[in-house]
Order: structure tokens, then sequence, then C-alpha cells
């Protein structure tokens, strides 16, 4: 295991077990940011942890985060953060929510580590060394028919928007399960094969930057809705391999 996954599954653990101090306060603060999103002093405080762990090992690395301002990086490497992906959920005792470090490096991400601290797992995975949740390997499914396929998704728009011929959005239809299992804890549905295929329409880089090298190196495929591999793209959208794979070809031959 490189040093650098290492460390970003230690501070993982160590922001997890903070954020556990504040799971399920009946009395917990909760504010509003200008993108009408809640935050609260959990998430506050576990970036600050991460922040603070990687700049004493890498201290002219960039940090980029969901709730303080980027640091630019002086060497090509820019850890993204997002302390609590599912805040909505963190706030209403849901289990589902997730501690994400991913590692940038030249524009490409190199790891990712996904913690579900309430629910005691942990995925990592690195470029060339597979996906792992809680050490042992992961991998997508094999399903290529979407009529047997799990879509889950996160904002209820997927749901709720007017009939589009978009590949993606024509799975809601064709689907054999749709369930509201959303925001990185869908994506790692599908890395460990639970679900086929999970959609996000709404997604910022820090959302991004941990799921892709999991799912990828679990081998299915991670792209937006222009289908690009990017953390900086129109949604997100994680797939197994044989429906990732069509879906793509489906947007290439659409858009």
């Amino acid at each position: 295991m490189h040093s650098d996954l290492h460390l970003a599954m230690h501070l993982a653990r160590e922001a997890g077990d903070l954020t556990l101090e504040y799971f399920s306060r009946k009395s917990l603060k909760v504010d509003t940011k200008r993108d009408s999103s809640p935050v609260t002093e959990a998430d506050r405080r576990a970036e600050e942890l991460i922040r603070r762990g990687i700049a004493a090992q890498h201290p002219h690395d960039g940090l980029f985060g969901e709730e303080f301002d980027e640091q630019p990086s002086g060497t090509g490497r820019r850890w993204i953060i997002d302390p609590i992906d599912g805040t909505r959920a963190f706030i209403h005792g849901v289990p589902l929510y997730g501690v994400m470090i991913g590692l940038e490096v030249d524009g490409k991400m190199q790891l990712g580590v996904i913690n579900f601290p309430a629910l005691r797992e942990l995925y990592h995975a690195e470029r060339g060394g597979g996906a792992f949740m809680n050490d042992d390997p992961v991998s997508v499914s094999s399903i290529a028919d979407t009529s047997s396929a799990t879509i889950v998704f996160t904002e209820k728009e997927y749901l709720l928007d007017p009939p589009s011929a978009h590949p993606v959005d024509m799975l809601r239809l064709e689907a054999g399960l749709v369930r509201g299992w959303g925001d990185c804890y869908g994506h790692m549905l599908v890395a460990s094969g639970r679900a086929e295929v999970a959609v996000d329409k709404i997604m910022s880089p820090w959302d991004c930057a941990a799921v892709i090298p999991i799912v990828e190196e679990a081998g299915g495929r991670s792209f937006d809705y222009r289908g690009m591999a990017t953390i900086s793209g129109e949604g997100l959208v994680s797939a197994n391999g044989p429906i990732g794979s069509s879906l793509l070809r489906a947007i290439s031959e659409t858009l």
C-alpha cells in the first residue's frame, strides 16, 4: 500500500470517528450555505482534521474541500476532500453518509477513500491496485440486462424531471429496481456489486473525486452526463462494466 493511501485511510477513519460524536444528536446545529445546502460543525471539524493531517505530511500539496478555501498546489498533487458526503442523511440520523478523500496527481485521480463510519465500512482504491471494502476485494456485478438492474439515485429530480431521451434518464423506465440509496453510498453499492448504476445529476468535484478511482478499480465505469470521465462535469454516473459501456456508446450516439 502506498503511503498516500495509508494516510488517506488513517485520516478518513479519524474524521469518521469525529463525525460519530455528532451523529444523531438532537441538538445538532445546522447552518445554511450560500447554495442552500446544509452544513454542521461536524462537517467543518472533520475537514479541518483532514487538512491538518495532510499538511503535516505534504505541506506543499494542494487542498480542495467543500467547506474551506482551496490551497493551491506547488507539487502537481491536490487532495480533494468531502468531510461529510450526505449531510442531509447525517442530520436526520441516517447512516448512509461518508467521509471522502481523493488524491489527484497531474490532473488525474490517483486514489480514493470513502469511510462510512456509522456502517463500519471503508472503501479504498489506488490506480492499478484494485478496490477494497474493509480490506476485502470488491468488484462490480456482471449484469448486462437493464431489466434486471438496480438503479440508485440521489436527487428526486432523477424521477420527477420531464421525460428525457438521455440514455441515463431512460434507465428509470427500464430498470428492474429503482431506489433512492444516494450520495456516495449509492456509488459504492455499484463498486461492490450490490447495484448496477448510481446516478447523480448535480455534483461538485469533491463529490466525485474519491468515487471515480474506487468504481473504476472495481471494474466499473464513472462518467458525467456527457460521457466524460471527469470530476468537474455534468453530474456523475457510476455503472458496472457491461451497462456502463452500453451507456457510453448510447451517449456518444445521442449527443
